[in-house]
This record gives C-alpha cells, structure tokens and sequence, in this order.
C-alpha cells in the first residue's frame, strides 16, 4: 500500500509539474524555437525533482537550495495558475480582447508570486515569542516559579544556518531562561550541514542555569550511529534525554525516542522510580500520545513536530491529526504545548503559521 500511495502522489506531482511547464511554455507564445522547448524540458526536469535528488545523491548542497526554492514557487503556482485560468476564461465570454488580458494576468501571477514568497520567507526568518503561564499544583522545593524557553523544530542545516541558529540564541539569551527544553527535529537529516556551519558551537552560547534539555524528533538522524549524533548534540551543550529521565532541581525531566523509533520505550517504563509528589515534564517531539503522559502522571509535555502545517492550508490537516496541533491545551492537570516550530522543513516559507520561540512561565504551588 505505501509504494501504491509513493507512485499515485508521484503521478499526481508529476501532472502538477506539467500543468505549470505548458502554462508557463504558453506564455512565450510560438516564437521558441524547438531546441530551446528541450532546453525548457530539461531544466524544468531537472529542477522539479532537485529537492529529491539532492538527497539521494550526497544532500548535495546546490540541488537542495534549488529544490527548496522551487517548493516555495510550485506551491503559490498550483494556487495561483488555476485561479489565473478560470479569470481568463470568465473574461473571454467578454467583449475585451484576449492578447492583453493574458499579458496582463501573467504579469499580475509574476507580481503575487514574489509578493507570497517574501511574505513567507518572512515568517519563516522572523521568528516571535509566544508566551504562555501555567500552574502546577506540585511542590518542587526551593523553586516557586520556573522561566522555561522551548524552541522546537529549528531543522539546522543548509538554509535554517548561522545566521538562524544565531538568532535564535540571542532571543532565547535575551528571554532569561531558568531552563531550556529542545523538544526535537534540532538537524535536518544532514548531521554534516550542522557541524560544517558551526552552529554547534553558536548553541554553546545559550545562557541557562539550570541547564538546556532535548529529545529527538523524526529528522534528527543521518547515516552514522545515533550515539554519533547524540555526542555532536551533547558538544553543543545540550544534554540529549532518550527514552531516559533525570532530575533537576526539584523536578523530573523526561525525554522520548520519536515515535517513529521502533525501538522508543513505553512511557510507563521510562517513568519507573519518579516521584510524583514533584513536578514531571516530558519533551516529546510528536503531540500524540497525550492521553499516555496524562496517565503517567506527566504535568507537562511539550511538542512540535506539526509546523503548524507551514503553508496554509495544511494546518487544517495536523488540527484534524493531533488533539493539540499548536498552542496549549489542559487534559485534567496535565498541561500541553505545541510550538510552530523555530524553522521549516522543504520549502523555506511559511504561509498561515510563523517561526517561533515558546516562553512558559511557570508556578509551582
């Protein structure tokens, strides 16, 4: 069944593809010549399949910045073309002539474009700080407040680089932390882009007294040993918690294999020994297993994993997925967060959600 759904979506991108190549090919009118229509061809192959490609080949670096690109511009594409079409045919049951109609709906395509693009990279590049306050109704000894920041989802790599990594520990850093929780999807599948940039040696900087957590998510792999990738998270001073608990001041921390992980650990398992009489906070990259954590006796889980969609309309779909897709939601006195995540995966762009640094202010009673 899944290589049956592989080849279906592969077919249907494969018709979006050739949709937007004749659209674009038809504005050129019949002046081309034959050899530059092969020219066309070619290079519309070649760059529609670059975001896949420059994974299987290496993660080659040129062909996963054009294949990310090319994401961003097939998307407001697939949205904007059949609108274009049907305006156009709407017009043509007028008295208004057809040539200047056309030009002037493919300049108005070109302009919207651009305009989407950068309002998307702009959201994907700036993020904000969405603050939340929560009590726990546990004595956690000589705290009686708690400055948590989550950064969820950064996705460091090729295009969420230095700059990003740098931005975001000046945020975090300028927020005051008392604790920093990392609740997965820190790399991008490509361990080598992360280390290469230097941004282990940026997360160093983050400022947190009682320290900075992280689980993994589903894209915090790459083709070595997860103890590998675990120690290059640990330089960059983070301490890694896999399906393990540890103890900070007077609470429990607890950190989970992804879900995707067949070898992740029962909750209950993991959670032998805790003392529930103190506050219990869980990072868990996916938000799907609330209902488990609140069992367990968790007070507090945060996630990511969902992006909030990225580009609208997809959040539609993780608010049909997750019980609690983004934001906060309160299961009896288990509190959950989900953030929108620091970066993005594939497209650089956000449309319908923002990058974003989570500030939990909490207060023990």
């Amino acid at each position: 069944m899944f290589i049956i759904a592989g080849i279906v979506a592969l077919l249907i991108y494969g018709l979006l593809v050739y949709y937007i190549g004749r659209s674009v090919w038809s504005w050129w009118g019949p002046g081309p010549s034959t050899a530059l229509k092969w020219v066309y061809i070619v290079v519309l192959a070649v760059v529609s399949t670059s975001f896949i490609s420059g994974r299987f080949f290496g993660n080659l670096t040129v062909l996963h910045i054009i294949g990310s690109y090319w994401m961003a511009i097939f998307y407001v594409l697939i949205i904007l073309l059949p609108l274009m079409h049907i305006v156009l045919w709407l017009l043509s049951m007028t008295a208004l002539r057809s040539d200047g109609l056309k030009k002037t709906a493919v300049s108005v395509v070109l302009v919207l474009m651009v305009l989407v693009i950068g309002f998307g990279t702009y959201n994907a590049y700036s993020p904000n700080v969405r603050a939340y306050d929560i009590q726990v109704d546990k004595d956690a000894g000589n705290m009686e407040k708690l400055n948590i920041v989550m950064a969820s989802d950064m996705h460091f790599g090729v295009l969420s680089g230095k700059a990003h990594a740098k931005r975001m520990v000046k945020e975090i850093n300028r927020l005051n932390p008392d604790l920093v929780l990392f609740p997965g999807d820190i790399i991008d599948d490509d361990l080598d882009a992360y280390l290469r940039q230097g941004i282990d040696r940026i997360l160093t900087d983050i400022q947190a007294p009682y320290g900075v957590y992280a689980s993994l998510g589903n894209h915090d792999r790459f083709k070595g040993e997860i103890t590998e990738l675990i120690a290059a998270l640990e330089d960059s001073g983070m301490t890694v918690l896999y399906d393990e608990k540890t103890t900070v001041e007077g609470l429990t921390l607890v950190g989970r294999r992804d879900k995707q992980d067949r070898n992740r650990a029962d909750l209950s398992t993991i959670m032998e020994g805790t003392d529930f009489s103190k506050p219990v906070f869980l990072l868990d990259h996916q938000p799907n297993a609330l209902d488990e954590a609140q069992q367990q006796g968790v007070d507090l889980i945060v996630s990511g994993h969902t992006h909030r969609g990225q580009i609208f309309p997809a959040h539609l779909i993780t608010k049909a997925i997750f019980e609690n897709d983004w934001g906060y939601l309160q299961k009896g006195r288990m509190h959950s967060i989900v953030s929108s995540g620091y970066g993005f995966w594939g497209p650089p762009i956000r449309l319908g959600s923002r990058s974003e640094i989570v500030q939990i202010q909490v207060t023990f009673q």
